[in-house]
């Protein structure tokens, strides 16, 4: 498919623009040198290279050289995953004075060998039967398959086959074939062994001898030309039975076809030709007795150019001309680009349906290499073609002075005045005009005699911008263009009304909703709406005006169970449109129960040239629905005074439906309608009590192009959808032609969008001439909705009903997003995020990648894993004061997606320790406990040894006070026998009192108030004797009231 050299251990590729793809697949250790040859371009300027279509800057992996090639290597072998893989699309642009052209995509892959998706399996099996093994494992380049019995390869028996796809039949087994068989896939990457099987031989469980079974039915293919095509098929019966196989649509099987073992058909070297529908018969020798089973085989192609487009030279003012077409499987879709950079088609440029690229009006500016470039899923073709521009002498110079004047809403006054040079020999001048905004835009032109330099433009669009200019002519040819000019045609009035939508928001209210008008219908800015209401044979109509920007509004309160009609009418600053049709509504009855449903809202309709589009939204009160009922009917202008149709909420005068959908459904196209009809719409929400209110819709079809036929008969839609996902981005859509039609089915159209869809732009269609479609590129973890529509010759069917399938989860797209680092400590830091903006399905870890090289690869790296529902973390262990680059990874149950660009943080800094660092506040509250109780430990040592004293003192003798001859207190005496009363503290109460004479008996009150004492301390004394530890008590007491008071 490439011009590929293999020098050393590099590869040399060489790209240009011609037919077929280019793919550099790189082993181990191996480089690429990508050659921009491009023959159209003469002595290049200079070259530049784009990798997925971003400008390349100069890395360790891949860098320019100096003649302009690109040299890529495979630095990353073991890391070809990361970010900043060398893996990918290339292109190469090269510029000269006259122009540039690019070069075809060149795609470079690593090798790769993957895990088996498809494990042999151990099997049982009687004597003279048949066995089959199968493995399957995705690589690139493509494994090569062989097998094993008892870790040794396999007999060289003609028993055993193995085909190219990975599968191993053994036929008439024996007792020798018992055995543990496995498979080896090898490539460029090494070797890898599948799991063991066993084959185990058993007796008996024959089948009957009237049977005939398929037991390895052929199955649906798709392989790229030049590929390996396989269809397997193995039948067993007893006598063996005889296997033939014949192409469904009748032809012969291609004489390249060859058998491989006894009952298989192998294809070396796909073409197109050879796709089909293969049909394997077993039949049972000398017996009726057969079995059949078909598969598809579908040869795809990459674009191949099979006209290119011719370098021409044209005159100035002429037309130019590319003819470019490809051929592909699937079909290929043709682009144009202009030195490098893609054409849009507008004015005088266009690209035709045919792929064909015409340029009216040739000037200097035109001049330029043309590129066709044909694309499909396998890769792209390109063609260059140069077009050159000539200039006679003697021509025009280009008018000047164009102006132009709106006259009205569609007309334009547009003067000129004659060119300065050479204008005596102009023989005519052409104007030419478009729509100054969009795309596909027509060019219109006007000519006119040398005498003319102004002229009228009408049949304009209202409040539209066009873009004008005027080309000189004289016998040589013409002049450059002139400056354009743009001009905006005046307001009008709208040209028709919204179309309308009621409905239920209370039982005594009518919700008006409508949709804006386009501008093509506006003639405009629209400033306001008018909506006119009154009951059916009221004569005073009751008005409400609304702003422009206003899509919806509440009437209010209506009489319940009672016929309105409603209509609306849009204006500008220039005045008011047309009204729309009377629309009527019955406002429901009071009576009945407030739980049914009200009308579904934001119902809006589209309507197209033979179909509506109607969605809509579930109803605002919170009963439960089951689903929805749609109906329609023709209306005529005259309904609005006929009370035979009036109840909107009847089903008898509705001729159309109810059609049922399910309560999940919000969009539903009615089909088969007559161009610029006049229809009403119904739809209203059920639940196994009862209808809910209904809304309804009223307008007018689109009409029809100029040039129509009658519309033919509709062909039936598909049945039977089916929808499979195997891949995250991909789903197999299978369908049946429609029973009972005898109309030749030309292809089919497939309309495919995300579930639950409320904006049109996202609806994707295909073509497929098979009933089956791989529809891809589609977004992981996604719910779609298909539907399927059957086209003929000029026929076009109604959609079928919607399937629906989710396609897999796949590694997240995008990093976790609002990422935001803080420090907390000198040794931690605090970590927030949010969701990937592209999940790719259920967040399940979040990776934390943190160091303080930025360089340093990703496993390197310090990392930390989080559940998927966290989103903030702490990031503890750090070094204080360092700046620490952090990047993150989502994980899904498939993989870890992309990693972020690293941000960086700096921890806190550590500072000399204070008292306040030391202690924290457990450690003061202990030390201030523990100083307390030491000090009281010190005053009760300090009370203690200071009543002992007082106690040896007292102790020393009844008369002892007096020999020092100082003492202010003395002891009490003892008392005298004659009353039974101890007085165990009377030595404190005497030394706390003066006693001026040596003598005194104590009052009768102080003798009770220590026999108190003395009972309040259970304690009883015999005469004369002392304790110690109650006057301890009493000593500490007395100096604590000492020291507090």
């Amino acid at each position: 498919l490439a011009a590929t050299v293999l020098i050393n251990s590099k590869i040399l590729v060489l790209l240009s623009c011609s037919i077929g793809p280019v793919l550099a697949v790189l082993q181990p250790n191996q480089a690429v040198v990508l050659d921009c040859t491009l023959a159209a371009v003469d002595q290049p300027a200079n070259i530049t290279w784009k990798k997925e279509g971003i400008p390349t800057v100069d890395q360790e992996q891949h860098y320019m050289l100096p003649n302009g090639s690109l040299y890529i290597s495979q630095v990353e072998w073991d890391m070809r995953k990361a970010n900043g893989s060398s893996e990918g699309s290339y292109t190469c642009m090269t510029k000269n004075s006259f122009g540039a052209i690019t070069s075809r995509t060149a795609l470079v892959k690593f090798s790769t060998l993957l895990q088996f998706h498809q494990q042999p399996e151990s099997q049982i099996v009687a004597a003279n039967g048949i066995v089959r093994f199968e493995c399957g494992i995705d690589g690139l380049p493509l494994p090569v398959i062989t097998w094993e019995k008892n870790q040794s390869a396999i007999p060289a028996d003609m028993r055993f086959i193995v085909l190219p796809n990975g599968i191993l039949q053994i036929v008439d087994v024996q007792e020798s074939d018992a055995g543990v068989y496995r498979c080896v896939a090898a490539n460029a990457v090494g070797n890898l062994y599948s799991q063991d099987a066993t084959l185990t031989m058993m007796e008996g469980n024959k089948l009957a001898s009237t049977d005939v079974v398929i037991v390895a039915q052929p199955k649906n293919a798709t392989v790229v030309a030049g590929q390996i095509a396989i269809m397997e098929c193995m039948a067993y019966a007893d006598p063996t039975p005889f296997v033939s196989w014949i192409r469904q649509d009748g032809k012969p099987i291609a004489t390249d076809v060859i058998v491989v073992g006894r009952t298989n058909l192998m294809i070396t070297r796909a073409q197109r030709y050879h796709s089909g529908v293969y049909v394997c018969r077993a039949n049972k020798p000398q017996t009726r007795q057969f079995a059949t089973a078909a598969a598809e085989l579908r040869v795809l192609a990459p674009p191949m150019i099979t006209q290119f487009p011719e370098t021409i030279s044209r005159i100035r003012a002429s037309t130019a001309r590319f003819v470019c077409k490809a051929e592909g499987e699937p079909t290929p879709l043709i682009h144009w680009l202009k030195n490098g950079e893609g054409i849009q088609s507008n004015g005088r440029v266009k690209i035709q349906n045919s792929g064909s690229l015409v340029i009216n009006q040739i000037g200097l500016q035109d001049a330029a290499y043309y590129q066709c470039i044909a694309e499909n899923t396998l890769g792209m073709a390109c063609a260059t073609a140069k077009l050159s521009v000539t200039v006679r002498e003697g021509l025009p110079s280009a008018p000047k002075s164009v102006t132009a004047f709106p006259l009205s809403s569609t007309a334009v006054l547009l003067s000129w005045e004659r060119p300065e040079y050479n204008s005596e020999k102009i023989i005519g001048f052409s104007l030419h005009y478009q729509k100054a905004v969009g795309t596909n835009n027509v060019e219109y032109q006007f000519a006119v005699n040398n005498e003319t330099t102004e002229l009228q433009v009408k049949d304009l669009q209202p409040n539209t911008n066009y873009t004008f200019y005027v080309v000189a002519y004289s016998q040589l040819g013409a002049s450059r263009t002139s400056d354009s000019v743009v001009v905006q045609t005046v307001e009008d009035v709208p040209s028709t009304a919204p179309q309308l939508s009621l409905s239920i928001t209370a039982l005594t209210d009518i919700h008006v909703t409508w949709l804006p008008l386009s501008p093509e219908l506006s003639h405009g800015k629209v400033t306001k709406y008018r909506i006119d209401y009154c009951t059916l044979k009221a004569d005073q109509v009751y008005s409400i005006e609304v702003a422009g920007n206003e899509t919806q509004v509440t009437l209010p309160p209506v009489q319940s169970k009672k016929i309105y009609k409603v209509r609306i009418t849009a204006g500008t600053t220039v005045g008011y449109g047309v009204p729309s049709e009377w629309t009527q509504h019955l406002t429901p009855d009071r009576t009945k129960l407030i739980m049914v449903p009200f009308a579904p809202t934001e119902m809006k309709v589209k309507a197209k040239v033979d179909s509506l589009l109607v969605t809509w939204q579930a109803p605002s009160n919170p009963v439960q629905i089951q689903g929805y009922k749609l109906h329609y009917r023709e209306a005529d202008v005259e309904d609005s005074d006929k009370e035979g149709l009036n109840d909107t909420n009847g089903d008898e005068h509705w001729t159309k439906g109810p059609i049922r959908l399910r309560r999940k459904v919000k969009q539903y196209e009615i089909t088969g309608l007559v161009s610029d009809k006049l229809y009403e719409v119904k739809l209203i929400a059920f639940n196994k009590q009862d209808d809910g209110y209904a809304v309804v819709w009223k307008g007018k079809t689109e009409k029809a192009p100029a040039l129509t036929i009658d519309p033919p008969v509709m062909l039936p839609p598909p049945t039977q959808l089916q929808a499979k996902s195997n891949h995250s981005r991909a789903i197999w859509l299978r369908w049946t032609r429609p029973p009972f039609t005898t109309a030749w089915i030309m292809n089919y159209t497939v309309r495919c969008s995300p579930w639950g869809l409320k904006n049109a732009s996202l609806v994707t269609y295909f073509t497929s001439s098979e009933e089956e479609i791989f529809i891809s590129n589609l977004k992981p973890y996604t719910r779609y909705e298909f539907a399927v529509q059957s086209n003929g010759i000029s026929i076009d069917g109604p959609f079928s009903g919607i399937v629906e399938e989710s396609t897999l989860p796949d590694k997240p797209s995008t990093p976790p997003s609002d990422i935001k680092l803080n420090p907390i400590t000198t040794y931690s830091v605090r970590v927030q995020w949010q969701l990937p903006t592209e999940p790719n399905g259920i967040i399940v870890e979040y990776v934390i990648l943190y160091n303080t090289n930025r360089t340093q690869p990703d496993d390197l790296w310090s990392s930390l894993s989080k559940e998927g529902h966290i989103f903030s973390t702490e990031v503890l262990g750090l070094q204080s004061g360092t700046r620490y680059f952090v990047k993150m990874g989502a994980k899904t149950i498939v993989g870890t997606g992309p990693y972020s660009v690293a941000k960086d943080v700096q921890t806190l800094p550590e500072r000399p320790l204070g008292l306040h660092d030391l202690l924290d506040v457990h450690s003061v509250t202990g030390i201030i406990v523990g100083v307390c109780l030491g000090l009281l430990c010190i005053l009760f040592c300090i009370c203690a040894s200071f009543c002992n004293n007082k106690w040896r003192e007292s102790n020393s003798g009844p008369d002892s006070h007096l020999t020092t001859g100082h003492s202010h207190y003395r002891r009490a005496r003892k008392a005298s026998p004659t009353p039974n009363i101890s007085l165990p503290h009377a030595h404190e109460l005497e030394t706390l009192m003066s006693t001026p004479t040596e003598d005194v008996s104590l009052p009768l009150a102080e003798i009770t108030e220590l026999t108190e004492v003395q009972t309040l301390m259970n304690t009883n004394l015999p005469d004369g004797d002392v304790q110690v530890k109650p006057k301890v008590f009493y000593c500490l007491f007395d100096l604590l009231n000492l020291l507090f008071m």
